[in-house]
């Protein structure tokens, strides 16, 4: 009958760490995969390097050292996210860095709808070769 019991018990608890766990899930806004999936590509923020003119966030160029993204329209909203630290993870290497939105990787101009333009500090970071040109990853506001 004390077997029984433990039984019992053991299955409540069982499914008592499933809902948990479910429940947890539904409440992170992307269903629990860790953010929004996106193709991240490698961008130059200095002058005359592959981005083009100055950061549309601050009107400024940056090192290609510094940690720093371009987004897609979108994602980039009118400029909202500005200054705003975003978390990126490779799907490949698993690695997650934060780096900051400094301009908007313009989707009437060609930028697809799914892009995170990055600096090659930030390839370094998540220990990907930017030779590579492109990579999926998932990324948050963070």
């Amino acid at each position: 009958m004390a077997k029984a019991k433990i039984a019992v018990v053991i299955v409540i608890l069982a499914l008592l760490q499933v809902s948990c766990a479910t429940a947890r899930k539904k409440h992170q806004p992307d269903g629990g995969s860790g953010g929004t999936s996106a193709v991240m590509t490698v961008n130059g923020f200095e002058k005359g390097g592959t981005g083009g003119g100055p950061s549309e966030c601050d009107g400024k160029y940056h090192d290609d050292d510094d940690l720093i993204v371009a987004l897609s329209s979108r994602w980039y909203a009118g400029g909202k996210r500005c200054q705003n630290k975003i978390r990126i993870t490779s799907k490949d290497t698993g690695e997650t860095v934060e780096a900051t939105v400094v301009d908007e990787c313009d989707s009437n101009r060609g930028c697809k709808n799914n892009i995170v333009d990055s600096s090659p500090a930030v390839w370094k970071k998540l220990g990907l070769d930017t030779k590579v040109g492109e990579v999926p990853v998932t990324w948050s506001d963070a």
